[in-house]
């Protein structure tokens, strides 16, 4: 007979207690443990006896015949993937309310080619859906769709349909009979997503669960729910800005360094498959303030431009602030033009931007924000062809930077007359670029040839 007990998880990590507590012994979460009733069935626990019906293989005796990557026709969603979807992965989603999520499942189901996709939704309606692919402009005769929430169902479906990928929105709204709490609860989604996981690696079939995030940023439900899937993906972007980039955070069959942009237009998300000529503004040549930086993210090399101003304090209490750049690096790149340079901006406010709405963690942006920088402080031009790529260190030395001809190369194509990067970076052919390279050693090389 099956026997209940009352426990008390917390809803940040997952871990039970006996009794209720203010504070979460294990995360340190403040009002996060909630009271569940878990039903215990000791006729339901697995045997103790071994299983000796298998047995460990060799690399050279296991099989891959199965595990062929396919494409979903979306080339920036196959780049942060690692070239496609592997048969049995699951794959998280998770991003800001409003930001996409489900637009860019929807699509991904909507454009894959030759393949049976089930996409099952527990937030929208049936009528909800045809109404968002009408916007779309997008139909897939091979694409099923369901309403559905409670997970016996959904396995049911998925042995009755037996499709070539799954799309799930959202995990949080699934909830199975077996656990007696309200659906989005740690235990719900941890035993959702085994169930989910149990059948997709069974019947090898690709699963996209879109996740919730917590007012901190993370993937609401318990941190296992994220070391149990293949590949975590962040869809992230101000919603204010036209731009979404996709990154992932795990990845079991790729890259993490990755990086997909796509626009947010009335029908849809666009692939921004060359994000260089998007986020180069070129209207405001002429004006102080602003550089051009060639950066990398993963193995795709763009071009940002980065806008600075440099004013008198109002109320002798400067301020910093930026906009898609660390503020800490910021800081250090300030005290390096101070103590390394000799230029004065204790006194001054400083406030940087990255045009475009996109955040960039790339180092080698650093001498074209102090570029930026003094270009507005002088009230003098940075000239429109002239590109930057190199790391600044705490001496004021011109660090070496990664794939420094994709950089070169990106900034050739797109016209730049020349380019400053490090003089460190040696073997670097240079005679095979249609662009003047000018090596500098320290931050004074370069500023004693822009501001001259």
């Amino acid at each position: 007979m099956a026997k209940t007990k009352t426990i008390y998880v917390c809803q940040s990590c997952g871990v039970t207690s006996p009794k209720w507590v203010g504070k979460c012994t294990s995360c340190g979460e403040w009002n996060s443990v909630v009271e569940e009733i878990e039903v215990v069935d000791k006729k339901s626990r697995s045997s103790s006896v071994p299983n000796l019906l298998t047995k460990p293989l060799k690399l050279s005796e296991i099989s891959t015949g199965k595990m062929v990557r396919f494409s979903t026709s979306n080339s920036e969603f196959d780049r942060v993937l690692g070239g496609g979807l592997v048969p049995g992965s699951i794959v998280l989603l998770g991003g800001e309310p409003g930001i996409g999520k489900s637009t860019l499942a929807l699509q991904v189901a909507l454009k894959v080619k030759d393949k049976l996709v089930l996409y099952i939704s527990g937030e929208e309606s049936l009528e909800q859906i045809k109404l968002r692919s009408t916007r779309l402009v997008s139909h897939n005769e091979n694409c099923l769709f369901l309403s559905e929430t409670l997970l016996e169902n959904i396995l049911a479906q998925i042995e009755n349909v037996n499709p070539d990928m799954l799309v799930i929105d959202s995990i949080q709204t699934v909830n199975t009979e077996m656990i007696d709490s309200s659906a989005g609860s740690v235990s719900q989604i941890r035993e959702c997503t085994a169930g989910i996981m149990t059948k997709a690696k069974a019947m090898s079939i690709p699963v996209i669960l879109i996740g919730h995030i917590t007012k901190e940023g993370s993937i609401a439900g318990p941190k296992i729910l994220e070391h149990v899937v293949d590949t975590v993906l962040q869809f992230e972007g101000d919603r204010n800005f036209m731009y979404r980039i996709l990154r992932a955070s795990k990845n079991r069959f790729g890259s993490t360094n990755e990086m997909g942009i796509f626009e947010m237009l009335q029908d849809g998300l666009r692939e921004v498959t060359n994000p260089s000529e998007l986020l180069i503004n070129a209207e405001h040549q002429g004006l102080s303030g602003t550089s051009v930086a060639s950066a990398v993210e993963g193995v795709r090399p763009f071009l940002i431009e980065v806008q600075a101003l440099v004013s008198s304090a109002a109320y002798g209490n400067p301020q910093r602030s930026s906009t898609g750049f660390d503020l800490r690096r910021l800081n250090m790149l300030l005290a390096v033009l101070e103590k390394r340079a000799g230029f004065k901006l204790v006194t001054k406010d400083v406030f940087l931007n990255i045009a475009g709405g996109i955040k960039v963690s790339d180092p080698a942006i650093d001498l074209a924000v102090i570029c930026s920088i003094l270009s507005s402080n002088f009230d003098t031009a940075v000239s429109s062809n002239i590109c930057f790529a190199g790391e600044v260190g705490l001496t004021g030395e011109v660090r070496p930077v990664s794939r420094v001809e994709q950089r070169i190369s990106e900034a050739a194509k797109l016209g730049f007359s020349e380019i400053f990067i490090p003089f460190s970076n040696k073997g670097v052919d240079v005679k095979k670029f249609d662009i003047k390279v000018n090596r500098v050693k320290n931050v004074g090389e370069a500023l004693k040839y822009l501001f001259r």
